[in-house]
């Protein structure tokens, strides 16, 4: 659960890729579409190694069925009514954004009210009572970010006027000699790295910048750069030893990071084997644009 939280921020919709869109210019509608199939790639990956596991190691066949029985016996139509609310909004979110009726940053907006609603007078998991604290934790959770991202975004201009990204491009032209591949592999290997150490929003509003004038010079298409620094950084929310997903998994089952990271360590490994896809295969982001 630790591994498959990380395909939050590649399935639109993404904040990474709003921040990405927002700091190199490029059509965040397009990273939303380019996402899709990234993202079904990784979550097969992540399922091929779960069914190894389960065969080699066997499986809970009585509290499986257990489950499965309990989920049956209201039957489908009650499981679909129960969820019908829920299933509705990335259906609203992604539905709006592909017909053009709202941006993605309205669409971003529309989602909040739309659960808000669902939450206080369908499904009543929220009440009044409880919206102070939880806008309360919102502007605590999210206000560092926007703060980071308004720096981020001067601090881009600022190298721009300095041209900071001509010369690291420069640079990588002329020591990777012009080789793409060469480069998309260094790029992996630096972000992975940095993806164990630095949170996804950050990374991107001070990297994506840097990296975009040289990636299009060398034949990178720019959405397929933000996919694959996105999956990247991805990764390392899962990551040991400080990926986020493994702190919110751990307590979950009163174990420690460390052990759940261990035991992430085979999902991560088919995370990358995904990942050498989605970089080498650049059709699998850009199919559907």
């Amino acid at each position: 659960m630790a591994t498959a939280g990380s395909l939050g921020v590649i399935i639109p919709p993404s904040i990474p890729f709003v921040t990405y869109g927002v700091v190199t210019g490029v059509s965040i509608g397009s990273l939303f579409i380019a996402g899709i199939i990234p993202g079904l790639v990784i979550g097969l990956c992540l399922m091929g190694y779960a069914f190894f596991y389960a065969k080699i190691h066997g499986e809970d066949r009585k509290k499986i069925s257990e489950k499965v029985r309990s989920l049956r016996s209201g039957g489908f139509l009650s499981l679909f009514r129960e969820s019908f609310w829920a299933l509705l909004t990335p259906v609203i979110i992604l539905g709006g954004i592909y017909s053009g009726i709202v941006t993605p940053t309205e669409a971003a907006a529309v989602s909040v009210f739309y659960a808000l609603l669902v939450c206080l007078f369908i499904y009543k998991s929220l009440t009044i009572r409880e919206m102070g604290t939880v806008l309360r934790d919102t502007v605590k959770s999210y206000a560092p970010i926007v703060v980071l991202l308004s720096l981020a975004i001067v601090f881009g201009r600022v190298l721009s006027l300095l041209q900071a990204p001509v010369a690291l491009r420069d640079f990588i032209l002329s020591n990777f000699a012009g080789n793409k591949y060469i480069f998309l592999i260094a790029l992996n290997v630096i972000l992975l790295v940095l993806g164990m150490f630095m949170d996804v929003g950050p990374a991107i509003a001070i990297l994506a910048p840097m990296m975009l004038a040289s990636a299009t010079a060398l034949g990178v298409d720019p959405i397929h750069l933000g996919i694959i620094m996105v999956v990247n950084l991805a990764i390392g929310m899962a990551t040991p030893p400080f990926g986020v997903d493994l702190f919110v998994a751990a307590p979950l089952v009163n174990e420690q990071v460390m052990k759940v990271g261990i035991k992430a360590i085979p999902f991560i490994i088919a995370f990358i084997v995904a990942l050498f896809f989605i970089t080498f295969i650049p059709q699998m982001s850009l199919l559907f644009l």
